[in-house]
């Protein structure tokens, strides 16, 4: 079968859930069929090497992505306009026309249009058949639930309603559409209770990778993953050393957290005993170190690669409940999950204390992504899901 893969994301190197998620996706797709990937890159295509993905990938095409301006024409336009601002500023007509000629010039059995921003383009190919890939809704819902002052709350209450009506207009354009999660599919069926063909294929990884990683961790050490490009990274570690490690330290100031990941600039309050490594080489080596990952995150969708990470390198993991939304782990079994200043502290001392209690979750957590988020059993699903797709015809 030949497919067509609409990425928002150059997904190689994979150092964010997203490319991760693409990566593994084209991955197990390029062993059976023949995939053209064309995506957008961050930077001027001549300047991006794509070798590494052309070993796998039967072509590759980039178009230089274009971030939202709010101050742009276009965006305050969009105003009044039915469909979302950031969607009518960040469209681009290079994309559509690579789109246009790949088709015109081959006979593709289908298109992966991966992500929000990419089911925008579905007019271009509405002769195949389409799956709409990881369609995240429950972030955008959450900008209307929990504006904090009530001039944004009107605003991103209208912005949600547009995206209500964008999507029930789009998602008829496609035969099927993949969510990471329970949640994800609900608010779905609610936005478009006509779209029937809704699958959810979670956010998992290729355990393999994580073999032969385990290392000797090093006692009283915790370690966040993730990038302060993606502001609810940043928002959790504020809450994390303004509120809840003065307090571990209180009680332990043998305690270290190191933070990785790109920090884009942006000032942390100062605390005893934090370091931060910025972008590193071998994550996994970091973590595996670690007595301890933390996950404070408060906003956001989708299921956290970064605790699916750790609980591979079996390395507890302390969580917000909405840090480990849409997965099925459990409090005290799978790993820690606390809500509150006080709660975080306490589990992690008693994590770090606990010598019994940190096997004990890292084993549960383990057979966990084994049982459940290893992409080896995942993609089984999607692949079924493809062969599916790419023998309909839109009706």
């Amino acid at each position: 079968m030949k497919i067509l893969f609409l990425s928002r994301w150059l997904p190689y190197p994979a150092n964010n859930g997203s490319k991760l998620r693409i990566y593994n996706l084209l991955c197990t797709l390029a062993t059976f069929h023949d995939v053209t990937l064309l995506s957008f890159c961050d930077e001027e295509p001549p300047q991006v090497d794509t070798t590494h993905l052309e070993s796998f990938c039967t072509s590759v095409h980039l178009v230089k992505w274009q971030p939202f301006n709010p101050k742009s024409k276009q965006a305050i336009l969009g105003f009044f306009h039915r469909t979302p601002r950031s969607i009518i500023d960040t469209f681009s007509q290079t994309m559509a026309n690579y789109i246009t000629n790949l088709i015109n010039s081959d006979t593709y059995n289908l298109v992966i249009a991966s992500e929000l921003g990419m089911i925008a383009y579905s007019r271009f190919f509405s002769s195949i058949p389409a799956i709409a890939e990881d369609v995240e809704l429950i972030s955008l819902r959450e900008l209307s639930m929990l504006a904090p002052t009530y001039k944004q709350k009107i605003r991103y209450t209208f912005t949600w309603m547009k995206y209500q009506l964008y999507l029930a207009k789009m998602l008829p354009y496609f035969n099927h559409c993949t969510v990471v999660s329970e949640q994800e599919k609900q608010i779905l069926e609610q936005v478009a209770p006509k779209f029937k063909k809704i699958e959810i294929v979670p956010n998992s990884i290729n355990l393999n990778n994580y073999h032969n990683k385990h290392l000797t961790p090093k006692p009283n050490t915790l370690i966040f993953a993730g990038s302060f490009t993606y502001n609810v990274n940043y928002e959790g570690m504020l809450w994390f050393l303004e509120q809840v490690f003065p307090l571990i330290l209180t009680q332990n100031p043998n305690v270290h957290l190191t933070i990785t990941g790109d920090h884009a600039n942006l000032p942390l309050p100062s605390v005893a005993n934090v370091h931060r490594s910025g972008f590193v080489d071998n994550i996994q080596a970091y973590i595996a170190e670690s007595w301890a990952s933390i996950v404070p995150i408060w906003s956001g969708s989708g299921t956290r690669l970064k605790i699916l990470e750790a609980m591979a390198l079996q390395t507890p993991v302390i969580s917000t409940m909405k840090g480990a939304e849409g997965l099925n782990a459990i409090h005290n079994t799978h790993l820690l999950i606390a809500d509150t200043p006080e709660q975080f502290a306490h589990c992690t001392l008693k994590l770090l204390s606990d010598s019994i209690l940190r096997k004990e979750l890292a084993s549960n957590a383990y057979k966990l992504v084994q049982q459940q988020y290893n992409w080896a059993t995942v993609s089984t699903q999607f692949l079924n899901i493809v062969a599916s797709t790419g023998t309909q015809c839109i009706q």
